[in-house]
């Protein structure tokens, strides 16, 4: 019990992280698209950093899912990134990251957008974790030796 509570807060904070560094990503990128002129009113940029880290909540949180021997892989990535992108989606509406106005095209192209990167950063972090866990192997059977 003790460990899920460690890997909870772990993959929490990773997250939250991540989703605050992607968030100032962008606000570079359309900083400089607009010039130097883009501006938020009505703590748009509260409402904005807040809503990032509900975001890192939503993808971190539900990666306890993880920790269960019973689920196959495929669930489990379903129920982690399905939870992930829905408070994604939910947040980007009620921050404004789009906003009503967007054509049922847009939509789509934004949430394809969406699962490629969560999917891009999931990938790269299970392949981070297989490799850690080959290193182990590798040693492991080095001790045995």
């Amino acid at each position: 019990m003790n460990k899920i509570i460690k890997d909870l807060v772990k993959s929490t904070v990773i997250s939250i992280g991540m989703a605050l560094t992607i968030f100032c990503l962008a606000g570079i990128v359309f900083d400089i698209i607009y010039g130097g002129n883009f501006s938020l009113e009505g703590y748009s940029f509260t409402k904005m950093v807040a809503g990032s880290a509900i975001v890192g909540l939503g993808f971190g949180v539900p990666t306890v899912v993880y920790n269960s021997d019973k689920l196959p892989q495929p669930i489990k990535v379903v129920i982690h990134m399905g939870i992930g992108c829905v408070i994604y989606t939910v947040v980007a509406y009620a921050v404004g990251w789009f906003g009503g106005s967007a054509t049922i095209a847009q939509g789509l192209i934004v949430a394809a957008i969406q699962l490629v990167v969560a999917f891009v950063i999931w990938f790269c972090f299970m392949r981070y974790y297989k490799k850690e866990a080959e290193k182990m192997n590798e040693k492991i059977q080095a001790m045995k030796r």
